[in-house]
């Protein structure tokens, strides 16, 4: 099996990171599509392992929750038939945690819109960051309550606050 160089790695990656979609890289650099897909998977479960491993004991003060819609192949509407009710078809959520102070986002998920996601996202959120006694966790102001996701373990540890509409995020 072919190996590709460490500068033909860098120039993939350069590429990509540029902003470049697959099908470019793979022109611009002379590398098959595979290739190029290969490498960039390879290279998030990199990240992945390097962000489980380094993120952990963060000192987060204010963290503000959110999640953001998207759809994969089609929205939730136009999925076929033989598609529907299967994850990757249609309405997906990205779940976030950002620190307020600091921009960083120690944890994150992908997944759909319900309690048993947003409660392995404060799980995740229990793992990466060093929560203090004091910390103010924003949310969403959809029908998302304390009592709904938050653990028993982590509801006395935070100042909860609802994000509405006419409130500026901080």
């Amino acid at each position: 099996m072919n190996k590709l160089s460490l500068e033909r790695r860098t120039q993939v990656v350069k590429a990509l990171c540029e902003g470049n979609s697959i099908r470019s890289t793979s022109r611009m650099t002379g590398i098959a599509i595979n290739t190029v897909v290969k490498l960039l998977i390879e290279l998030g479960a990199a990240c992945l392992d390097y962000q489980d491993s380094a993120m952990r004991n963060l000192p987060c003060q204010r963290l503000q929750c959110d999640e953001i819609w998207s759809f994969v192949y089609s929205k939730a509407k136009n999925v076929p038939e033989e598609h529907k009710d299967k994850f990757g078809f249609g309405d997906v959520w990205t779940w976030t945690a950002i620190d307020a102070q600091t921009k960083l986002v120690p944890c994150w998920r992908v997944g759909k819109r319900d309690g048993a996601e947003s409660y392995c996202q404060m799980w995740c959120m229990r793992g990466q960051a060093a929560i203090p006694t004091d910390v103010s966790l924003t949310v969403p102001s959809w029908k998302w309550t304390p009592s709904m996701s938050l653990p028993s373990w982590f509801t006395p540890l935070i100042r909860f606050h609802r994000r509405s509409a006419h409130i500026p995020s901080l």
